[in-house]
């Protein structure tokens, strides 16, 4: 639990789910607690299609040493259900093999039965540019890496793509910005594109909203001001502003031939 990418614009951070997120825990007994609950689902005929990672990343750096992400896949596999994986991190490679398997052997449930693919690999983004992830995720792996590990899963057959969540205001969600993001994702062969604005919580020095303000105010100095009157102390950008992002990266993807839903 919590995440080690410690990401400026995380909403866990001030929010009510957590007060920080630069630190984590292990729940050693996750494999159990998986493994009881399959076993109860599929005893019961009961299928679905699993979230993992929607909390926190599955695919951490201590992930190389513990491999618990790796074991839960195989209690997946041995259960024959089909997940949905959302990261930001290359390090899904290694696990491949397993996924390969569960791709050929999980079930669907009968609402879903038309899919080709019963694993979907979701990558999250908020930029493609190397150097200014390492300012906003700084502990992530590099956009660079997740973009040839997404067009590695997606020619090994996996239905792979795209979140890019959160779009930064004045800094990457223009028209230019965003056709260069989509364009990027479709040459590494994204099928979907799932849009998100940023949210920002809290007033501690430690929330997201003070870390991102922090982050700006040092960077990009002259948007700090923008940037605030945006939110006007809310903790989500306004209907109108999002539509409208919605709408261009509607329009734009439409365009490019990625879709912006998963299935």
């Amino acid at each position: 639990m919590g995440c080690s990418f410690d990401c400026v614009y995380c909403y866990i951070n001030g929010s009510k789910y957590a007060k920080k997120t630069n630190s984590y825990y292990v729940k050693s007994n996750a494999c159990d607690l998986v493994y009881n609950k399959l076993k109860k689902l599929a005893r019961n005929h009961e299928r679905a299609f699993l979230n993992f990672g929607s909390a926190s990343d599955p695919y951490m750096e201590i992930e190389k040493e513990l491999e618990l992400t790796r074991e839960i896949l195989k209690i997946f596999l041995r259960f024959k259900y089909p997940v949905h994986i959302i990261t930001k991190s290359d390090l899904i490679l290694r696990d491949t093999d397993i996924l390969k398997k569960l791709n050929d052997a999980a079930v669907l449930p009968d609402d879903l039965k038309g899919l080709k693919s019963k694993v979907c690999v979701t990558f999250s983004f908020s930029t493609v540019d190397d150097d200014l992830a390492s300012l906003v995720e700084p502990n992530a792996p590099l956009p660079s890496q997740r973009l040839k590990a997404m067009s590695t899963l997606a020619n090994e057959g996996f239905h792979v793509g795209v979140a890019l969540m959160p779009i930064l205001p004045y800094i990457n969600d223009d028209l230019e910005s965003l056709e260069n993001f989509i364009k990027v994702f479709r040459k590494n062969n994204a099928a979907y594109l799932i849009p998100g604005a940023l949210s920002l919580f809290g007033s501690s020095e430690i929330s997201s909203r003070i870390k991102y303000y922090n982050f700006v105010k040092s960077n990009f100095p002259e948007m700090l001001d923008d940037v605030k009157s945006l939110f006007y102390n809310r903790e989500y950008l306004s209907n109108k502003y999002q539509n409208n992002l919605y709408r261009k990266v509607v329009r734009i993807c439409k365009k490019q031939g990625i879709k912006t839903a998963m299935i």
